[in-house]
This record gives structure tokens, C-alpha cells and sequence, in this order.
């Protein structure tokens, strides 16, 4: 279903876009992979090497435009072509009452989800378009749409990668481009710390009405839908957003 498919798989260097890249890796495809932190992209592209994956890996900030075309213009030059797109970095902010946020916080929210988001969009759509096929997944959060104390900014961003997201699916589906976005368990790797209140709060409110009872697994939970989105499986599927959270977004 994926071998031989050239995928982008942004922020893969820890936590879901990781599991993402180890469950596309161990499927044949062939991956790129970014993350801010030369040493640690690094790092994750060479033990990926060691499962056998063809994979580059290219630092910078997803924040950047720039970043997005090279990012896109090596894989090309690496493979000839981007099947898919996996959207998933994203910069985080300690948790903050409405009331005391600032620009910078909005900025760097804004410019590593969205924007860099938009940014990588853009890059890979000519490539796609060209052949007439394209898998594009973005991520948004469940505190986005339940306005989650503390977490403005960041449900702000995620939001608006959704909105982005079905504008896409809207304008690209003739070119054979589906787009499509995810809400994550919680943070689907770890807990938060428990210096963050608020953060801890939402997560502890979660699992105490969560269907499961427990938290999503990167490779074992949430990769296998992104693969999902990623094949042709999911062809006639495109503007949605999929509660990836095992029930979570449920409440009694």
C-alpha cells in the first residue's frame, strides 16, 4: 500500500511524527524526514537507515518558507517525485491565560503551524499536481474545538490549519490532491509536566472519562491512519478531520 512512495514527514525526530516515520519506513516507503536540530534529525535518519528505510533528513525551522522549498526541492532531486505530505511539526507554548498573551507567543505559534504548514502545502502542490496524485495530512487539536483553558494560542493555530486544510481539499481535489487533518490523542507520546497545571489538568480530565483509558500509541495507534490517509484507500476521502483519540473527545 505505501511501498516505493515518497513521503515528507515533518517534525520526525521525537513523539508521533516519529512513529510516523518508523511506520512508513517499515512499509517501503521511501521518507523524508525534518526537524529543527541538525544532530537530532539526524540521529532519527540513521536509525531509521538501520531498519532498512531509505531516508533523507533535512534540518531547519518549519517555520520558515525557505525551509519548505528546500525541504520539497531535495526530496525531488533525491527521488524525482513527493507522493505525500505529513504535516505534523508545530511549536508549543507553556499554557497561558487569554489575558497574558503577547505577540511573540502568537507569532511563533502562528509561523510553525499554519504558516509553516502553508509554506510546505504550496512546495509539494506543483509536484503533485503534475502527476495527477497527491496525499497531504495535516494535524489539528481536540483543544481547539473544545477551548481548552489556557491553550488560545495554540487551539488559535491548530484551527486555522484545519481551515487551511479543507480550502485545500476544495481547491486541489481536481488535481487529484486529497487533504486531509488529524486530532491526535492528547500528545500521544507523553505526559505532560506537572509544573504545567493546566496542561496536566486537561490531560487528567481526558483519561478519567476516556473510553480507553489510556493514551494514543505513535506507531501503533496513530500511524496506521496517516498510512491509511497516505494510500489510495482513502481516495474519495478529503476536507475531513479524524478523531485519531480512541473516544477521547467524547464526554459524558
Amino acid at each position: 500500500m505505501l511501498e516505493g512512495l515518497v513521503v515528507i514527514v515533518t517534525g520526525a525526530s521525537k513523539g508521533i511524527g516519529r512513529g510516523i516515520a518508523e511506520y512508513l519506513v517499515d512499509r517501503g516507503a521511501r521518507v523524508t524526514v525534518t526537524s529543527r536540530k541538525p544532530e537530532r534529525i539526524e540521529a532519527t535518519a540513521a536509525e531509521l537507515r538501520e531498519r532498512g528505510g531509505d531516508v533523507l533528513a533535512v534540518a531547519g525551522s518549519v517555520g520558515e518558507q525557505n525551509h519548505a522549498t528546500d525541504v520539497v526541492d531535495r526530496t525531488v532531486r533525491r527521488w524525482g517525485t513527493v507522493d505525500g505530505l505529513v504535516a505534523n511539526a508545530q511549536s508549543f507554548r507553556p499554557t497561558m491565560p487569554l489575558l497574558e498573551v503577547r505577540e511573540p507567543d502568537m507569532d511563533l505559534l502562528f509561523d510553525t503551524g499554519p504558516k509553516g504548514t502553508l509554506w510546505l502545502m504550496q512546495a509539494v502542490h506543483p509536484h503533485m499536481a503534475a502527476k495527477g496524485r497527491g496525499r497531504i495530512v495535516t494535524f489539528g487539536t481536540n483543544v481547539g474545538l473544545t477551548g481548552g483553558p489556557g491553550y488560545g494560542p495554540y487551539g488559535a493555530a491548530k484551527e486555522a490549519i484545519r481551515s487551511l486544510t479543507r480550502t485545500a481539499a476544495r481547491e486541489w481535489g481536481r488535481d487529484g490532491i486529497t487533504v486531509n487533518c488529524v486530532n491526535p490523542a492528547s500528545v500521544a507520546h507523553r505526559a505532560p509536566p506537572e509544573e504545567d497545571p493546566d496542561r496536566m489538568a486537561a490531560y487528567e480530565a481526558l483519561f478519567a472519562n476516556h473510553p480507553l483509558g489510556r493514551d494514543g500509541d505513535p506507531v501503533g495507534d496513530i500511524a496506521p491512519v496517516i498510512s491509511f490517509l497516505l494510500s489510495d484507500a482513502s481516495q474519495y476521502i478529503t476536507g475531513e478531520t479524524l478523531q485519531v483519540d480512541g473516544g477521547g473527545f467524547m464526554r459524558p
